[in-house]
């Protein structure tokens, strides 16, 4: 529209076309269409009737509030701590392009609560897996589209009903920082004046970093 707007008026203006464009582009990233968040009792009850790479990948998903092609790229190696009450997840050591930003305050997870237990024993199950799970983004969306309960739901459910679960969580009077939730969900816009990035290159040991940097007290609701 812009554009057609500075030709019918003879306009040749490249930083007007340049904000024009990008503008389109940030349209682009946010779509009018969202998918429908999947509640956490439907997603587990479905995730137990699946293998355990593909159980492990959905609990994670949702305790991490994460995409599932994020969770599904995870190798053992991620996991840089598992016991029966926390998990610690680096995600800056996945395959490049996927890590983002090594030293962001989203780097590390600390998963704790309900679910733990089974996850850390999945994980111990599988071994020195390289790849959580060859099931494709479209992969669940196809096995999903195989089941009436779950034909509405997306991949981006997952991460789109963890988010949903942790507002009302919130709204409800759970005594967390609600900052805390974009950091769980790697939403890279966080201002909150913590742990400065570069504070976070300086370290390390990630166990310590990531306790610090209190994902657990989120995780600890869903």
């Amino acid at each position: 529209m812009l554009s057609a707007i500075f030709g019918h008026l003879g306009t040749d203006n490249q930083p007007l076309k340049a904000l024009a464009s990008s503008l389109r582009g940030a349209g682009a990233a946010i779509p009018l269409t969202q998918a429908e968040a999947i509640p956490r009792d439907t997603l587990i009850g479905w995730a137990l009737r699946q293998s355990p790479s593909i159980c492990l990948a959905a609990m994670l998903a949702w305790k991490t509030a994460s995409r599932w092609s994020e969770v599904a790229a995870l190798s053992r190696a991620n996991f840089v701590l598992v016991t029966d009450t926390e998990v610690i997840i680096d995600w800056s050591t996945l395959p490049k392009g996927r890590r983002g930003n090594p030293y962001s305050k989203s780097r590390m997870v600390v998963v704790t609560g309900p679910l733990t237990e089974g996850i850390a024993s999945l994980v111990r199950s599988l071994g020195g897996f390289r790849k959580l799970t060859q099931v494709s983004t479209d992969g669940l969306a196809s096995l999903w589209r195989a089941e009436p309960a779950m034909r509405q739901y997306t991949a981006h459910s997952i991460k789109r009903g963890a988010v949903d679960h942790l507002v009302a969580a919130k709204a409800a009077g759970a005594q967390f920082p609600e900052h805390l939730i974009s950091r769980l969900a790697k939403h890279v816009n966080e201002t909150h004046p913590t742990v400065a990035d570069m504070t976070i290159r300086y370290t390390t040991d990630p166990i310590p970093l990531a306790r610090v940097l209190r994902t657990a007290e989120v995780t600890a609701h869903l």
